[in-house]
């Protein structure tokens, strides 16, 4: 009975053994497969980086053939627009015309805008393109309100610019005046044309010396003598009494000095005749 139960024994033990052999090989066998599946994943994760990094290639290079293309376009017209009166539509499109360094894009708009508010009566201009092919000039000219010395001119901000060639030359008002004056000048000669303008005078000339002095001319050769201090006071005694004693003898009127302090004097044409007011 002993030997017959550890045969049994034994027995059992050999076919318990056996499914334990299995499923070692079966783990095995599934690690391998999974390794072996991965593999294909992995390489089409390779060959679609591949073909994206591919495709991003050929739309550079697209690109940059079209870019090409388009900057090996030439500028086939440059139209000036603006009014002009005193500065041609020729001259202009010759400036901008030799300072083409390339094509339609590569043209550089700022240098173009920076030469041509270089020439004399330009205030403002602005450089567009228009596609296919064209540059659209606008140009400002400058707003002269007053000559400057022998060639130059004020204009409504009070700035200086040159120009020997003008047909405003005798119309405008001569202002004169040492270096760093024109804006305080200008800003005299606006008030005098407001404080003026009802007694239908105008002023001719204004100057101002190293001192500060200031002196007007007015139509007609009348002299004003105004000084350095009380512009304003001054101009308004001078407007008070012309308009009560004065306009019915403006053109006998040589010079008025105002450097009073209550009044002013009046010097006529004929010597002999001076009056105080």
């Amino acid at each position: 009975m002993t030997t017959e139960r550890r045969r049994r024994s034994a027995g059992s033990s050999g076919r318990r053994a056996a499914p334990h052999r299995g499923k070692t090989a079966q783990g095995a066998t599934r690690r391998r497969d999974a390794r072996e599946s991965q593999q294909p994943r992995q390489y089409g994760v390779w060959l679609n980086r591949a073909l994206v990094v591919l495709a991003a290639a050929v739309v550079l290079a697209g690109g940059a053939r079209a870019w090409t293309a388009l900057e090996s376009i030439p500028v086939k017209r440059i139209t000036v627009t603006g009014e002009l009166a005193h500065t041609q539509a020729e001259a202009v499109q010759a400036m901008v015309q030799s300072s083409l360094t390339g094509g339609f894009l590569d043209a550089d708009l700022q240098k173009m805008r920076r030469e041509l508010r270089g020439l004399p009566w330009i205030h403002e201009v602005t450089v567009r393109r228009r596609w296919p092919g064209a540059l659209e000039i606008h140009v400002v000219e400058q707003l002269a309100i007053a000559r400057w010395g022998e060639h130059g001119f004020l204009n409504h901000e009070g700035g200086i610019f040159q120009s020997r060639n003008s047909r405003e030359d005798d119309s405008l008002p001569l202002l004169e005046g040492p270096p760093g004056s024109a804006a305080v000048l200008m800003g005299k000669y606006l008030r005098l044309i407001e404080m003026l303008a009802p007694l239908d005078l105008r002023v001719a000339q204004l100057a101002m010396d190293e001192r500060g002095q200031v002196e007007a001319v007015l139509g007609g050769g009348m002299r004003l003598v105004i000084g350095s201090e009380d512009f304003f006071g001054r101009m308004q005694r001078f407007v008070a009494i012309y308009r009560e004693e004065l306009a019915g003898r403006s053109a006998e009127i040589e010079r008025v000095d105002l450097r009073y302090a209550t009044g002013l004097a009046v010097a006529f044409a004929e010597p002999d005749q001076v009056a105080g007011l």
